[in-house]
């Protein structure tokens, strides 16, 4: 059995790689280090986005754990023009996976790179992984898992916000336990 704890990170001052935590997110990131003190986690993936390593680098130190940068995780890129329809642009690559907007990346695609890694991380001999990455993918990444997972669950998630994928032979289990 494998333990996989998907975090989408904390509070950040903006959505460019570079993006520093806020105040807010900073204490965000100490106290999703003290949420995982009972969970005895062996690895760290991080998107090499600032944000996303900022966000787990509290439980890193403290475990002495390695974050291992993995741009899989990066976030999935819409479009590549500036869009003020983004919002409503958004819910439709939702609804049609295979919707790819001028620069950007179908959710099929950020589905399926996401997924290369789960796979690997499926067939390691790590038990207890933590996953570091951004709403979107997240949000696609469960809807592979759910289809049922959807627009409206991705405008539900808070930053911080963690799942906890349980994985025993073929069967996987996904909850929601940031509250």
């Amino acid at each position: 059995m494998k333990t996989i704890y998907l975090v989408r990170h904390c509070q950040a001052a903006g959505q460019e790689p570079e993006a520093l935590l806020t105040e807010k997110g900073e204490v965000q990131a100490r106290e999703l280090a003290t949420f995982f003190t009972a969970s005895p986690i062996d690895r760290i993936i991080s998107s090499p986005y600032h944000r996303a390593i900022a966000t787990i680098r509290p439980l890193a130190q403290e475990r002495g754990i390695v974050v291992e940068e993995d741009t899989r995780l990066i976030e999935r890129v819409l479009s590549g023009v500036p869009r003020e329809d983004w919002f409503e642009r958004l819910r439709d690559t939702f609804d049609d996976l295979t919707l790819e907007l001028e620069g950007g990346e179908s959710s099929l695609t950020a589905i399926n790179r996401a997924n290369s890694l789960l796979t690997e991380i499926l067939a390691d001999e790590h038990k207890d992984i933590v996953l570091v990455s951004h709403g979107c993918l997240l949000a696609l990444l469960m809807k592979s898992m759910d289809d049922r997972f959807g627009f409206h669950d991705w405008e539900k998630l808070s930053n911080p916000d963690v799942f906890k994928l349980t994985c025993h032979l073929e069967t996987r289990e996904l909850v929601r336990i940031w509250s």
